[in-house]
């Protein structure tokens, strides 16, 4: 049961869509363009202390 509901989660089928919501691509390309002033600040997994 529990393999079920994951697949479906991937699928996109447990809620109900909102049309309104922006492609996951356009929030992949907002990420990215946010990500180099992140590294510039010092921030980063492989230094969480940094992040303080």
């Amino acid at each position: 049961m529990t393999l079920a509901i994951l697949a479906k989660a991937f699928r996109g089928e447990l809620v109900l869509q909102d049309p309104n919501d922006e492609p996951a691509s356009v929030l992949l390309e907002r990420i990215q363009k946010t990500l180099p002033a992140t590294k510039q600040r010092g921030r980063s997994k492989a230094n969480p202390a940094a992040a303080s």
